[in-house]
Protein backbone atom coordinates (compact mmCIF):
# COMPACT_ATOMS: atom_id res chain seq x y z
CA UNK A 1 0.00 0.00 0.00
CA UNK A 2 1.22 3.52 -1.01
CA UNK A 3 0.46 6.22 1.60
CA UNK A 4 0.66 10.30 0.67
CA UNK A 5 -0.03 13.57 2.86
CA UNK A 6 -1.04 16.86 2.36
CA UNK A 7 -1.00 20.09 4.22
CA UNK A 8 -3.75 22.18 4.40
CA UNK A 9 -2.89 26.24 4.10
CA UNK A 10 -4.23 29.59 5.01
CA UNK A 11 -3.94 32.30 3.07
CA UNK A 12 -2.39 35.20 5.31
CA UNK A 13 -2.39 37.75 2.33
CA UNK A 14 -3.12 38.12 -1.36
CA UNK A 15 -6.99 36.60 -1.44
CA UNK A 16 -8.25 37.35 -4.59
CA UNK A 17 -5.91 39.44 -6.28
CA UNK A 18 -3.35 36.45 -6.48
CA UNK A 19 -5.31 34.99 -9.20
CA UNK A 20 -4.06 37.81 -11.28
CA UNK A 21 -0.63 38.24 -10.64
CA UNK A 22 0.00 39.66 -7.09
CA UNK A 23 2.10 38.41 -4.56
CA UNK A 24 0.33 36.48 -1.70
CA UNK A 25 1.60 34.80 1.55
CA UNK A 26 0.33 31.20 2.96
CA UNK A 27 1.41 29.55 5.67
CA UNK A 28 0.87 25.51 6.07
CA UNK A 29 -1.36 24.10 8.65
CA UNK A 30 -1.06 20.86 11.26
CA UNK A 31 -3.94 19.46 9.61
CA UNK A 32 -4.71 18.03 6.15
CA UNK A 33 -5.15 15.14 3.95
CA UNK A 34 -4.22 11.52 3.55
CA UNK A 35 -4.46 9.15 0.43
CA UNK A 36 -4.24 5.32 0.74
CA UNK A 37 -3.54 3.62 -2.49
CA UNK A 38 -3.46 -0.27 -2.29
CA UNK A 39 -3.64 -2.63 -5.95
CA UNK A 40 -7.08 -4.59 -6.58
CA UNK A 41 -7.32 -7.53 -8.54
CA UNK A 42 -10.30 -5.79 -10.50
CA UNK A 43 -10.02 -3.10 -13.11
CA UNK A 44 -11.84 -0.41 -10.89
CA UNK A 45 -11.22 2.47 -8.28
CA UNK A 46 -13.17 1.84 -5.44
CA UNK A 47 -12.78 5.61 -3.24
CA UNK A 48 -13.81 5.71 0.09
CA UNK A 49 -13.64 9.27 1.83
CA UNK A 50 -13.11 9.64 5.11
CA UNK A 51 -13.80 12.89 7.91
CA UNK A 52 -11.65 13.66 10.68
CA UNK A 53 -13.77 11.82 13.00
CA UNK A 54 -13.44 8.45 10.58
CA UNK A 55 -17.26 8.68 9.63
CA UNK A 56 -17.35 7.82 6.38
CA UNK A 57 -19.40 10.76 4.51
CA UNK A 58 -18.27 9.81 0.62
CA UNK A 59 -17.80 6.64 -1.28
CA UNK A 60 -18.41 5.32 -5.15
CA UNK A 61 -16.78 2.68 -7.98
CA UNK A 62 -14.97 4.13 -10.69
CA UNK A 63 -14.62 1.72 -13.99
CA UNK A 64 -11.08 2.53 -15.05
CA UNK A 65 -12.24 1.83 -18.94
CA UNK A 66 -14.69 4.67 -18.46
CA UNK A 67 -11.73 7.29 -17.90
CA UNK A 68 -10.78 6.76 -21.54
CA UNK A 69 -12.92 10.11 -22.03
CA UNK A 70 -14.27 12.87 -20.31
CA UNK A 71 -18.01 11.91 -20.71
CA UNK A 72 -19.53 11.08 -17.25
CA UNK A 73 -21.07 8.02 -16.82
CA UNK A 74 -25.03 8.53 -15.74
CA UNK A 75 -24.39 6.05 -12.70
CA UNK A 76 -22.18 9.74 -11.47
CA UNK A 77 -24.53 12.16 -12.87
CA UNK A 78 -26.33 13.03 -10.00
CA UNK A 79 -24.07 13.17 -7.23
CA UNK A 80 -21.92 16.70 -7.67
CA UNK A 81 -18.95 15.51 -5.79
CA UNK A 82 -18.59 11.43 -7.74
CA UNK A 83 -18.98 13.65 -10.66
CA UNK A 84 -16.19 16.07 -9.83
CA UNK A 85 -14.04 13.43 -8.75
CA UNK A 86 -14.53 11.17 -11.79
CA UNK A 87 -13.46 14.58 -14.32
CA UNK A 88 -10.61 14.71 -11.51
CA UNK A 89 -9.47 11.06 -11.63
CA UNK A 90 -10.11 11.95 -16.13
CA UNK A 91 -7.96 14.57 -16.02
CA UNK A 92 -5.34 12.94 -14.06
CA UNK A 93 -5.44 10.04 -16.07
CA UNK A 94 -4.92 11.53 -19.15
CA UNK A 95 -1.27 12.80 -17.61
CA UNK A 96 -0.60 9.40 -16.66
CA UNK A 97 -1.91 7.08 -19.14
CA UNK A 98 0.14 3.90 -17.63
CA UNK A 99 -2.97 3.97 -14.79
CA UNK A 100 -5.41 3.51 -17.65
CA UNK A 101 -3.66 0.42 -19.75
CA UNK A 102 -3.45 -1.59 -16.77
CA UNK A 103 -5.07 -4.99 -15.85
CA UNK A 104 -5.90 -4.08 -12.21
CA UNK A 105 -7.45 -1.26 -10.45
CA UNK A 106 -7.42 0.28 -6.76
CA UNK A 107 -8.39 0.83 -3.74
CA UNK A 108 -8.27 4.51 -2.62
CA UNK A 109 -9.03 5.99 0.68
CA UNK A 110 -8.96 9.76 1.47
CA UNK A 111 -8.87 11.02 5.22
CA UNK A 112 -8.91 14.54 6.84
CA UNK A 113 -7.97 15.21 10.26
CA UNK A 114 -9.88 18.78 10.27
CA UNK A 115 -13.37 19.58 9.86
CA UNK A 116 -13.99 19.96 5.93
CA UNK A 117 -16.05 22.61 6.74
CA UNK A 118 -13.12 24.84 7.93
CA UNK A 119 -11.89 25.40 4.83
CA UNK A 120 -8.35 24.67 5.10
CA UNK A 121 -7.60 22.89 2.18
CA UNK A 122 -9.94 19.66 1.14
CA UNK A 123 -9.54 19.72 -2.61
CA UNK A 124 -6.11 21.48 -3.08
CA UNK A 125 -4.75 18.50 -0.89
CA UNK A 126 -6.46 16.02 -2.83
CA UNK A 127 -4.86 17.19 -5.66
CA UNK A 128 -1.48 17.70 -4.55
CA UNK A 129 -1.84 13.49 -2.84
CA UNK A 130 -3.04 12.44 -6.44
CA UNK A 131 -0.34 14.34 -8.12
CA UNK A 132 2.24 12.61 -6.09
CA UNK A 133 0.72 9.28 -6.19
CA UNK A 134 0.61 9.36 -9.94
CA UNK A 135 4.05 11.63 -10.44
CA UNK A 136 2.40 14.52 -12.54
CA UNK A 137 2.06 17.90 -12.41
CA UNK A 138 -0.32 19.27 -9.79
CA UNK A 139 -0.63 22.88 -11.19
CA UNK A 140 -1.84 21.77 -14.63
CA UNK A 141 -3.88 18.96 -12.71
CA UNK A 142 -5.57 21.79 -10.82
CA UNK A 143 -6.22 23.78 -13.70
CA UNK A 144 -7.88 21.12 -15.87
CA UNK A 145 -10.22 20.30 -12.89
CA UNK A 146 -10.91 22.72 -9.80
CA UNK A 147 -9.30 25.93 -10.55
CA UNK A 148 -7.55 28.59 -8.73
CA UNK A 149 -4.15 30.44 -8.70
CA UNK A 150 -1.91 27.51 -7.21
CA UNK A 151 -0.81 29.12 -4.10
CA UNK A 152 -2.60 26.28 -2.49
CA UNK A 153 -0.90 23.54 -4.12
CA UNK A 154 2.41 25.15 -3.71
CA UNK A 155 2.15 25.41 0.19
CA UNK A 156 0.80 21.33 0.28
CA UNK A 157 4.07 20.50 -1.85
CA UNK A 158 6.55 22.54 0.02
CA UNK A 159 5.36 22.27 3.62
CA UNK A 160 6.64 25.31 4.14
CA UNK A 161 5.64 29.01 4.37
CA UNK A 162 5.64 30.51 0.88
CA UNK A 163 5.38 33.19 -1.26
CA UNK A 164 3.59 33.14 -4.20
CA UNK A 165 3.25 34.51 -7.51
CA UNK A 166 1.07 33.32 -10.51
CA UNK A 167 2.66 33.73 -14.00
CA UNK A 168 1.79 32.50 -17.33
CA UNK A 169 5.09 30.94 -18.03
CA UNK A 170 5.60 29.53 -14.34
CA UNK A 171 4.92 30.26 -10.96
CA UNK A 172 7.04 32.19 -8.94
CA UNK A 173 6.92 29.68 -5.61
CA UNK A 174 9.45 30.78 -2.45
CA UNK A 175 10.13 29.40 0.95
CA UNK A 176 9.98 31.41 3.53
CA UNK A 177 10.13 31.57 6.95
CA UNK A 178 7.51 33.22 9.72
CA UNK A 179 8.35 33.57 13.19
CA UNK A 180 7.84 37.10 14.22
CA UNK A 181 7.86 37.66 17.51
CA UNK A 182 4.49 38.46 18.81
CA UNK A 183 3.26 34.93 16.96
CA UNK A 184 1.58 34.07 20.49
CA UNK A 185 -0.25 36.68 20.00
CA UNK A 186 -2.03 35.39 16.51
CA UNK A 187 -4.95 33.42 16.55
CA UNK A 188 -7.28 32.09 14.03
CA UNK A 189 -11.47 32.15 14.62
CA UNK A 190 -13.81 30.17 12.60
CA UNK A 191 -16.78 31.81 11.86
CA UNK A 192 -18.83 28.74 11.63
CA UNK A 193 -19.66 29.04 7.60
CA UNK A 194 -17.97 27.52 4.62
CA UNK A 195 -17.05 30.06 1.84
CA UNK A 196 -17.79 29.32 -1.86
CA UNK A 197 -14.98 29.80 -3.40
CA UNK A 198 -16.27 29.96 -6.93
CA UNK A 199 -19.18 32.33 -6.00
CA UNK A 200 -16.18 34.19 -3.97
CA UNK A 201 -14.15 34.53 -7.83
CA UNK A 202 -17.41 35.76 -9.61
CA UNK A 203 -18.00 38.13 -7.64
CA UNK A 204 -13.91 39.41 -7.59
CA UNK A 205 -14.08 38.68 -11.85
CA UNK A 206 -16.68 41.43 -12.45
CA UNK A 207 -14.32 44.49 -10.33
CA UNK A 208 -12.90 47.50 -12.78
CA UNK A 209 -9.77 46.13 -14.45
CA UNK A 210 -7.65 49.59 -13.63
CA UNK A 211 -8.82 49.41 -9.71
CA UNK A 212 -7.74 45.70 -9.96
CA UNK A 213 -4.31 46.23 -11.20
CA UNK A 214 -3.80 49.25 -8.45
CA UNK A 215 -4.60 46.77 -6.16
CA UNK A 216 -1.99 44.06 -7.53
CA UNK A 217 0.85 46.18 -6.78
CA UNK A 218 -0.73 47.24 -3.36
CA UNK A 219 -1.16 43.58 -2.36
CA UNK A 220 2.61 42.33 -3.75
CA UNK A 221 4.44 45.41 -1.83
CA UNK A 222 2.64 44.52 1.75
CA UNK A 223 2.91 40.91 1.62
CA UNK A 224 6.56 41.02 1.81
CA UNK A 225 6.33 43.68 4.15
CA UNK A 226 4.08 41.17 6.35
CA UNK A 227 6.34 38.37 5.63
CA UNK A 228 9.41 40.41 7.42
CA UNK A 229 7.64 42.55 10.04
CA UNK A 230 8.52 41.77 13.73
CA UNK A 231 6.22 44.43 15.41
CA UNK A 232 2.61 43.62 16.62
CA UNK A 233 1.31 47.14 16.19
CA UNK A 234 2.99 47.54 12.72
CA UNK A 235 1.31 44.11 12.00
CA UNK A 236 -2.20 44.84 13.07
CA UNK A 237 -1.62 48.17 10.56
CA UNK A 238 -0.72 46.57 7.88
CA UNK A 239 -3.63 43.93 8.11
CA UNK A 240 -5.96 46.88 8.42
CA UNK A 241 -4.32 48.74 5.38
CA UNK A 242 -4.97 44.74 3.27
CA UNK A 243 -8.59 44.75 4.30
CA UNK A 244 -9.19 48.44 3.05
CA UNK A 245 -7.81 47.59 -0.31
CA UNK A 246 -9.50 44.49 -0.90
CA UNK A 247 -12.71 45.97 0.99
CA UNK A 248 -12.40 48.78 -1.45
CA UNK A 249 -11.79 46.50 -4.54
CA UNK A 250 -14.51 44.04 -3.96
CA UNK A 251 -17.08 47.03 -2.71
CA UNK A 252 -17.34 44.82 0.45
CA UNK A 253 -17.84 45.43 3.89
CA UNK A 254 -14.61 44.47 6.38
CA UNK A 255 -15.44 41.78 8.90
CA UNK A 256 -14.31 43.43 11.31
CA UNK A 257 -16.73 46.15 10.58
CA UNK A 258 -19.63 43.80 10.01
CA UNK A 259 -19.05 41.16 12.88
CA UNK A 260 -16.57 42.51 14.82
CA UNK A 261 -16.46 46.36 15.40
CA UNK A 262 -16.06 46.96 18.98
CA UNK A 263 -13.35 44.12 19.03
CA UNK A 264 -9.92 46.04 19.99
CA UNK A 265 -7.19 44.17 17.93
CA UNK A 266 -7.27 43.36 14.66
CA UNK A 267 -9.44 40.86 12.48
CA UNK A 268 -8.70 39.72 8.99
CA UNK A 269 -10.85 37.77 6.80
CA UNK A 270 -8.33 35.11 4.79
CA UNK A 271 -9.16 33.47 1.52
CA UNK A 272 -12.93 34.60 0.47
CA UNK A 273 -14.74 37.18 2.10
CA UNK A 274 -17.87 35.50 3.93
CA UNK A 275 -16.33 32.50 5.49
CA UNK A 276 -13.88 30.08 6.44
CA UNK A 277 -11.17 31.25 8.93
CA UNK A 278 -10.00 35.23 10.08
CA UNK A 279 -7.22 35.92 11.72
CA UNK A 280 -7.05 38.16 15.46
CA UNK A 281 -4.59 40.03 17.14
CA UNK A 282 -5.37 39.89 20.84
CA UNK A 283 -4.35 38.23 24.27
CA UNK A 284 -5.96 35.06 25.22
CA UNK A 285 -8.16 38.02 27.42
CA UNK A 286 -9.10 38.87 24.10
CA UNK A 287 -10.20 35.87 22.26
CA UNK A 288 -13.02 35.63 25.37
CA UNK A 289 -14.58 38.61 23.42
CA UNK A 290 -15.39 35.68 20.45
CA UNK A 291 -16.69 33.04 22.62
CA UNK A 292 -19.00 35.42 24.16
CA UNK A 293 -20.41 35.69 20.82
CA UNK A 294 -20.47 32.22 19.85
CA UNK A 295 -17.48 31.37 17.91
CA UNK A 296 -16.47 28.56 19.62
CA UNK A 297 -13.48 27.53 17.06
CA UNK A 298 -10.62 29.51 18.15
CA UNK A 299 -6.87 28.19 17.35
CA UNK A 300 -3.70 30.01 18.72
CA UNK A 301 -1.06 29.71 16.20
CA UNK A 302 0.80 27.34 17.74
CA UNK A 303 -2.03 25.05 17.64
CA UNK A 304 -3.24 25.24 13.90
CA UNK A 305 0.25 26.53 11.92
CA UNK A 306 2.86 23.89 11.01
Amino acid sequence: MQKFYSHGKLLISGEYVVLDGATAFALPTKFGQTLEVKKTEDPVIQWKSLDHKGEIWFQDTFEIADLENSEVPQKHQNNEVSKMLFLTLFSAAKMAPEILKCNHGYEINTKTDFPRHWGLGTSSTLIANLAKWMQIDPYKLLESTFGGSGYDIAVAMQKTPVTFEKNESQNSILKTSFAPPFKDQLFFVHLNQKQNSRHSIEHYRQQDKKALDTAIEKISALTHIIVNCKDLLEFELLLEVHENIISQLLGLQKVKNRLFPDYPGAVKSLGGWGGDFVLATGTAEDLMYFERKGYSTILPYSEIIL
